[in-house]
């Protein structure tokens, strides 16, 4: 009897190349700044829980979409460690990239808004127990990456990225914004933990966060209004991150607001104090980056993902405004806090509509073109 013998490089007859985990072509270009509609998602839900007006059906409403950004979440989650795994050139790329690097923010974000969440929406369906264990798993592992991303990202930028003069945009504030969003979701979980220690570190941690993103948004501003200012409006596919300054404004009055509701009576006249002027430095941005939105829509702006910014940024406006309306009682804060809510609506669902739309053309997931006057090489969805 003769015993066929595999060929050299092969194992069971098969080639190597034959055992290789099969590529995913359709992952290819799927990049960290996807993370986005789960952000923008999960704020949906998070800001409708905040409202100062309770109307019938909205809390199962926010439930519900609270759901969906869960598994938003997890399907992201899936695709990118696939897209790690058989992709590898392409992730690598992404990191060295100064316009794709800075949404590695957007996964930090992604994680804490889904965690927050579950506190504020999710917990009538899982109850306070699950809700609080989702959202202890979540947040650790949304601050960890946050940290990461703050300090990782502006390293990468500062030495092995080259920028140029002039190329300073709203997508820098990504990793920097992200330790304010786990400023902002830490003391909910903190009124969870037994008092004393556990709960003293929490908060301290929470403020700390605070400090630095806070800190480090105040150092990138300037250079974004000096862009702006100096070189002209953005490319039309990246006007719309212009929205993304209302970020860590509205995220640190939310955060402000979170610590006063989670220390003393008396922290209640800081969050006033903090929120009332960054809420009308916010309301200004509003202003002046709709004005630079309807220019370019005027001159011809397609739906990008860079849409995504009309979502999550005008969100944490909302739940600024809802902290606001807590702490001053006063009706004109909560009717901001109702038409910041609207405008996030119409917004997600013109966004959530344009992607499903985009991904069933298969135009998202295909390679994108380069944005004029974003940083070399573009490999960030600009389309």
């Amino acid at each position: 009897m003769v015993t066929a013998v595999p060929p050299v490089g092969t194992a069971g007859g098969l080639p190597r190349a034959a055992r290789r985990p099969p590529r995913v072509p359709a992952l290819r270009h799927l990049g960290p700044n996807w993370y986005a509609c789960v952000m923008g998602t999960a704020i949906v839900a998070t800001a409708g829980a905040a409202l100062p007006w309770r109307v019938p059906g909205l809390r199962a409403a926010c439930a519900a979409v609270w759901v969906l950004s869960l598994v938003l979440l997890a399907a992201l989650l899936v695709a990118r460690s696939l897209h790690w795994r058989h992709h590898q050139d392409q992730a690598r790329a992404h990191l060295l990239d100064p316009a794709a690097a800075p949404f590695y923010g957007c996964l930090a974000m992604a994680l804490l808004s889904v965690g927050g969440g579950a506190l504020a929406a999710g917990r009538d369906l899982l109850g306070v127990r699950a809700a609080v264990a989702v959202d202890a798993v979540l947040f650790t592992a949304g601050t960890a990456v946050a940290v990461t991303v703050a300090v990782a990202v502006p390293y990468l930028m500062a030495v092995h990225h080259r920028i140029e003069p002039g190329q300073a945009g709203p997508v820098w504030l990504l990793p920097l914004v992200a330790p304010m969003v786990a400023a902002a979701q830490g003391p909910p979980l903190a009124a969870h933990l037994p008092a004393g220690q556990a709960r003293e570190t929490l908060l301290l941690a929470c403020l700390a966060l605070f400090g630095a993103s806070l800190l480090a948004t105040l150092l990138t501003l300037p250079l974004i209004l000096a862009r702006l200012l100096t070189t002209g409006p953005l490319p039309l596919a990246l006007t719309p991150t212009l929205f993304l300054v209302l970020g860590p404004l509205g995220q640190s009055t939310t955060a402000v607001g979170h610590l006063a509701d989670a220390a003393a009576p008396g922290y209640a006249v800081l969050a006033v104090l903090y929120g009332v002027p960054v809420t009308g430095f916010a309301l200004l941005w509003l202003a002046l980056a709709t004005a630079h939105v309807v220019r370019a829509g005027r001159h011809g702006m397609g739906f990008s993902m860079t849409w995504w910014s009309f979502t999550f940024p005008v969100g944490t406006c909302a739940t600024g405004a809802a902290s606001l309306t807590r702490h001053t009682q006063l009706a004109v804060c909560a009717g901001l806090t109702v038409l910041l809510y609207a405008v996030l609506v119409a917004a997600w669902g013109v966004a959530a509509v344009r992607t499903v739309r985009g991904l069933v053309s298969g135009e998202l997931l295909a390679a994108p073109r380069p944005a004029p006057g974003a940083p070399r090489p573009a490999t960030a969805r600009t389309r």
